[in-house]
């Protein structure tokens, strides 16, 4: 027997591509996987299913993504459901043209990943203890855990406020310990969810 017949690869399901979605000059988007056109609420639901797409210009090829995920949040937002605090949005707009606007994505990125882990974590917990049933609209406290959690990111962003260049630019050592504080605290944070329950 060859050792290509004796070894038998599992069968593997490659990850989905991203959905390729074209913005023509009319503002139409078109997605091309299902040859019909979306609208920014389908995207958002794509996003909401954790379907990936990337956009493009119809007519240059540019790559748009970054700025149609901005107009779903901007939509999202005047429909309403104000997920993000005035606050948060000033001192994010403080952040652009500023010496730090290369280090803070990177820690926003770490921080969301964070707070979905603690987020996910609660509701298989709350699912196990229901048998399945997932009642969060009817808890309280789980909308409270998500306002401190998103109070803990805007008092880690206003962190890196001391040391926002004025006579001088902050050092690397400067930054990087201020990094590793924010990650020490976001650690604690994530710590403490596990160990609260939704209703306390």
């Amino acid at each position: 027997m060859s050792e290509n017949t004796a070894r038998a690869e599992p069968a593997t399901e490659p990850p989905a591509q991203p959905v390729v979605v074209k913005k023509y000059a009319n503002r139409r988007l078109y997605n091309t996987e299902s040859s019909s056109y979306v609208t920014l609420e389908d995207l958002a639901n794509m996003v909401r299913k954790g379907r990936d797409f990337i956009v493009f210009d119809a007519k240059s090829g540019e790559d748009i993504t970054r700025s149609v995920l901005t107009q779903i949040i901007v939509e999202e937002e005047a429909k309403g459901r104000n997920l993000l605090p005035e606050s948060f949005l000033r001192q994010l707009i403080g952040f652009y043209g500023d010496s730090l606007q290369g280090v803070l994505p990177r820690y926003l990125e770490f921080a969301m990943a964070g707070f979905a882990r603690q987020q996910e974590q609660m509701r298989r917990s709350v699912e196990q203890a229901m048998g399945g049933f997932n009642p969060f609209g009817a808890l309280p406290g789980f909308e409270e855990v998500g306002k401190q959690n998103m109070a803990m990111l805007e008092r880690a962003m206003s962190l890196f406020a001391p040391f926002r260049p004025t006579d001088q630019n902050p050092t690397v050592e400067q930054l990087k310990a201020e990094i590793d504080s924010l990650r020490q605290q976001l650690a604690e944070a994530v710590r403490t969810g596990r160990g609260s329950s939704p209703g306390t």
